[in-house]
């Protein structure tokens, strides 16, 4: 398998460019007690250089979402006697996606019922750029015939815990001990890209991989991965390929949170830090 050891970067600004240019980025994500992960997602985008923003998430907890960032906009979905998205949702979803350049699904999204009849209808639609994190990547280990309805560009981002519910859902054998192996391996059963986080996370295509050096202990926090969603979402949304963005998501957000931790300090650190410090991470 080939290294990828350069870090893609973005493009310059035009002059003449508008919001339009940069994309429009769709997150479905949230329920009740779990707003702040779409609204992190949210304004990781915006700041990782996304032009429109819009976050789908159930009626009850909109008013919530949209009080943290005014930059972004929210669209309200149907949702459950539990407070997470209902199967109703699904028409009002498929419409946002065809609004949007990239949709995010699963930060903070939980695994009702209706999230994984939502996430059963995107991962069939063809010509759909989608990233799927946190519960929407539990909804998929519960579901081991998913690959097979597959159509959509798919990144999966999982970290070490939902790697290997994944890995139990579609093979057989024993998971590696070989970080790598194990992410080369989910990526070509599924012909999908994979960010498998932690230290040193690894992003992979299953032909090409790259081993991030940035990040840091202190990156172990809640809502850091919403984080990354964000900007994963940004980069497609400007138009780099699903590997691309991975590998210079991946990079950004850990320069991020190493900025963010000279700043403060490892013990310290919040998801909110990493996305105040992405404009130095640009920068650099």
């Amino acid at each position: 398998m080939e290294q990828i050891t350069d870090v893609p970067k973005l493009a310059l600004r035009a002059e003449g460019a508008h919001k339009g240019t940069f994309g429009r980025v769709l997150i479905v994500g949230g329920s009740v007690g779990m707003s702040g992960a779409p609204a992190l997602a949210g304004k990781a985008a915006l700041r990782s250089g996304a032009g429109l923003v819009r976050i789908a998430t159930p009626e009850s907890i909109l008013p919530v979402v949209a009080a943290i960032e005014p930059c972004y906009t929210t669209i309200p979905l149907a949702e459950d006697n539990d407070g997470c998205i209902a199967s109703a949702a699904i028409s009002n979803v498929l419409d946002q996606t065809m609004q949007n350049d990239v949709t995010a699904f699963g930060p903070g999204i939980g695994q009702s019922r209706g999230v994984r009849d939502v996430l059963n209808v995107l991962i069939a639609q063809d010509d759909l750029r989608l990233i799927i994190d946190a519960d929407g990547l539990n909804c998929l280990a519960k579901d081991p015939d998913w690959v097979e309805r597959k159509k959509a560009s798919i990144i999966l981002t999982p970290h070490p815990g939902e790697m290997k519910r994944l890995w139990s859902s579609l093979f057989r054998e024993p998971i590696p001990a070989d970080r790598t192996a194990q992410a080369q391996a989910l990526a070509k059963a599924c012909n999908c890209t994979v960010i498998l986080k932690g230290a040193g996370t690894i992003v992979t295509d299953g032909e090409k991989f790259y081993g991030n050096t940035t990040g840091n202990p202190g990156m172990a926090t809640a809502g850091s991965g919403d984080v990354l969603t964000g900007i994963i979402a940004a980069f497609i949304a400007q138009g780099m390929t699903d590997i691309h963005a991975a590998i210079a998501a991946t990079y950004t957000h850990g320069l991020a949170g190493d900025i963010a931790a000279e700043e403060a300090c490892q013990v310290s650190l919040i998801a909110t830090d990493i996305i105040a410090a992405l404009g130095k991470a640009f920068k650099q």
